[in-house]
């Protein structure tokens, strides 16, 4: 008898599982009552070998990972839904499973019915990865519900701990949705929503949600519309409600991600979430260690804020200001770059910065290890330029997201 094994794992092997016979290979000889982690990824699965997959999977009671990401490329609209209630429907109640990842699966509102039963059931998820899902508003806020109902009502801790949903078109409807999501589940260490076209009152509404989360580490929402250029005070809420935010609702806080959020009108206007840094009842960056603030119509005025606050905030080791205004030529970021460059710290200015920092790293790795490393960062979301593959399948989860089920 072959030996059991603790992990299935056919990632990227680029396989068109059909039928429960393409599956029999890559089971047979594991002993799912031991199983602790399965990775399909990077394979095109059907509904038969999807059934096939999920009777292995009724036994694997220690399974702690199930990563099901990118499963479904070239399938019909009429596969996916059956195919994934079959992979689902034999977790939704193990209590051993941590992380979930179905990344990457052009689902759309469509696969919605057949996503929320797992997540309202299943109590003991740590990590949920549901990234460049293409469930648009609505879609995105029939999940966020799920998530919320998941929560304990019996005032116990709720096990969930880093949400990642970007790419997603969650819009304000969904985002308000997660926001009460997150003010449910006050676990959450790290959450990352970015790309998601959320504008002002969303992005409001997620502020004052994740006030509710004291252990957060690793905030995300990179390209979303933190203010209404087109308004005076009113139009400046949401950053407001970040700024009070960042003052004390975070304290373990080490990587916080705003690039592209439209943070200033342009016009010399310093937004009160950088204020916010300086504020002398300020507890919650201490520990902050990187800080991505790229495009958002920054100047002068911001960065005189940013190096008073460079001197307060010990842990920083970088600092991205690419894409703002007169970033290559400025006083107080000169003064921010040699700081930082004190404390063993980097202000990223330009492109040629950021490949200089590539290469910094790339040599160090090269070095023997040191006795006693620095404390790592989760490697946050890639958010770079997509690729036309990217922009090929997110196309296709936009329309797919409006086709419907019954």
């Amino acid at each position: 008898m072959a030996a059991s094994k603790a992990i299935l794992d056919i990632r990227g092997k680029q396989l068109k599982l059909e039928t429960a016979a393409d599956v029999a290979p890559f089971t047979t000889g594991v002993d799912p009552t031991k199983l602790t982690a399965i990775h399909l990824g990077g394979n095109s699965i059907g509904v038969e070998a999807a059934k096939a997959f999920g009777r292995f999977l009724e036994t694997a009671d220690v399974l702690q990972l199930a990563d099901l990401a990118d499963i479904f490329t070239g399938r019909t609209i009429e596969e996916i839904p059956a195919a994934i209630q079959a992979l689902l429907d034999p977790l939704s109640h193990k209590t051993s499973l941590r992380e979930i990842n179905l990344n990457d699966n052009a689902f759309g509102e469509r696969v919605v019915p057949f996503l929320t039963p797992f997540l309202e059931s299943n109590h003991s998820i740590r990590v949920l990865r549901l990234n460049n899902n293409g469930l648009g508003p609505a879609g995105g806020k029939k999940i966020a519900e799920a998530v919320r109902k998941s929560a304990p009502t019996d005032g116990s801790r709720s096990n969930l701990e880093v949400v990642i949903c970007g790419r997603n078109r969650l819009e304000d409807p969904g985002a308000t949705a997660w926001a009460k999501a997150f003010e449910a589940h006050k676990t959450l260490t790290e959450v990352q929503m970015p790309q998601n076209g959320i504008r002002m009152d969303g992005v409001e509404a997620l502020g004052r949600g994740l006030v509710a989360c004291s252990e957060l580490q690793i905030v995300n929402f990179q390209d979303n519309a933190f203010i209404d250029v087109e308004m005076d005070e009113e139009g400046r809420k949401a950053v407001r409600a970040w700024g009070e935010a960042l003052k004390t609702s975070w304290p373990k806080l080490r990587f916080l991600d705003l690039s592209d959020c439209m943070l200033s009108n342009g016009e010399g206007e310093v937004p009160p979430l950088l204020e916010a840094f300086n504020d002398p009842n300020t507890q919650s960056l201490q520990n902050l260690q990187e800080l991505r603030l790229q495009n958002n119509n920054l100047d002068a005025q911001s960065y005189e804020v940013l190096a008073q606050a460079v001197t307060k905030l010990t842990k920083l080791k970088r600092l991205d200001l690419q894409d703002n205004d007169d970033v290559e030529d400025n006083e107080h970021l000169d003064d921010i770059a040699e700081h930082l460059k004190a404390h063993g710290g980097k202000l990223i200015r330009t492109e040629e910065d950021e490949e200089e920092e590539e290469d910094d790293v790339e040599e160090a790795e090269e070095l023997p290890e040191e006795a006693e490393e620095a404390e790592e960062i989760p490697v946050p979301l890639a958010t770079d330029k997509k690729s036309t593959f990217e922009m090929v399948a997110d196309t296709l989860a936009d329309l797919m997201s409006k086709v419907h089920v019954g």
